[in-house]
């Protein structure tokens, strides 16, 4: 489903009175800050369907501009909340804004977002570019100027990489082609807020990476761009704003390095010489750091005739490994490799949605992101060399 608001007297801005005149004995009634500054604005939301709670008091704050990733396994509430956004279901409880304007007022702005829901769905047998001429004449794209519509035809088929082949017919269309001229007709109104729903959904690892690029491309225009996805991979490469939610609650939103930092980063270190491990570690223990060593036979650098290497694992941010490396060195022990690891979102997302063993948070336990520029308690390292990267 793609749609978007026709520019008519209904979606339109009336002006506000020159002079700033305003009627007597009327206060104007102020938008918080929060709620002008991000392109999605919402406190507790809700959506209940009988005795199941879609989505759970969901408190969201999508920047302007961002690249945002929304992630969740399935039954999460992600399309609940975005059709609560685009006002095509009604919500049971809360408040929220998208561009400055309250969801209960779709009209003051769906001329100004572009969305694409559940896939794009087109009359298969016109053309690309024919099927692009209905909606816009539908919406009232141009007015009543069809050059200009034209232009804007031609305009969004360019953006998608589809100027080629809009002259086939739909049913022609690979699933990637399709999903590309979805994403055109969510263009056609020039929106500043874009909503994509599952944009990857079924596409090959080529199609992938040409969603991947046309989304930072719009996104590289200004464009907020809200995409919702279950491809972890994908989201990590390619946004810079999260929001994860599972069984309709907030999990976590900020930053992907935030969520990613707050995770349990290591430090992996190998020292030329085996014996000096357990040397290496008891000295990482003495300062207070959390330290493993790993003397398991594994495979060993290529040319090497030892079966196994003793690993060093610290649990620690990335900062820490440059005073780690001047702490061997001091004690006269040179490392052959040190590397820092952090888990990646996949890793991330399945560890606090509960989908795998051994996780250390409940699922429905917001992430709190920890300060990564302190080190860890009784470290006795300095703050201050503690921003240095692996070498």
């Amino acid at each position: 489903m793609t749609f978007g608001s026709p520019t008519g007297s209904a979606g339109a801005h009336r002006p506000a009175p020159r002079g700033g005149a305003r009627p007597a004995g009327r206060t104007p009634r102020r938008v918080g800050t929060a709620r002008t500054d991000a392109a999605i604005w919402t406190r507790g939301l809700t959506k209940s369907y009988g005795s199941r709670r879609a989505v759970d008091h969901l408190d969201l704050q999508v920047p302007r501009g961002a690249l945002s990733g929304f992630v969740g396994p399935n039954g999460a509430g992600k399309s609940s909340t975005l059709r609560m956004l685009l006002g095509l279901v009604r919500p049971s409880a809360g408040r929220g804004y998208v561009l400055g304007q309250p969801i209960s007022r779709p009209d003051r702005y769906l001329h100004r977002v572009g969305a694409m829901i559940e896939g794009p769905t087109f009359h298969p047998g016109l053309s690309g570019r024919r099927n692009l001429e209905q909606l816009a004449t539908l919406r009232g794209i141009g007015g009543w100027r069809r050059a200009r519509r034209r232009d804007r035809i031609e305009a969004v088929l360019a953006q998608v990489g589809l100027t080629e082949r809009g002259d086939d017919r739909f049913s022609s269309y690979s699933l990637g082609m399709k999903q590309r001229l979805g994403i055109a007709a969510a263009l056609l109104p020039d929106p500043c807020l874009l909503i994509l729903d599952e944009p990857t959904n079924g596409l090959d690892p080529a199609g992938i990476r040409e969603m991947r690029a046309l989304l930072g491309q719009l996104a590289g225009t200004g464009m907020t761009v809200f995409v919702s996805s279950h491809l972890l991979t994908e989201v990590e490469q390619i946004c810079d704003h999260l929001v994860m939610i599972n069984a309709g609650r907030m999990l976590f939103q900020g930053h992907v390095t935030d969520l990613l930092a707050a995770e349990d980063p290591r430090i992996a270190l190998v020292p030329e010489h085996d014996g000096d491990a357990r040397r290496l570690a008891a000295l990482l223990h003495d300062v207070g750091l959390r330290v493993e060593i790993d003397l398991r036979p594994g495979p060993r650098d290529p040319g090497q005739r030892q079966d196994y290497q003793p690993v060093i694992t610290v649990h620690g941010p990335e900062g820490l490994a440059a005073d780690l490396n001047r702490l061997a060195m001091g004690a006269g022990i040179a490392l052959r490799s040190l590397r820092s690891h952090r888990p990646n979102l996949e890793e991330t997302f399945l560890r606090v949605t509960g989908e795998i063993d051994g996780d250390l948070l409940r699922s429905d336990q917001p992430i709190t992101v920890p300060d990564a520029s302190v080190p860890p308690p009784g470290t006795g390292l300095d703050p201050a060399h503690s921003r240095g990267g692996a070498t």
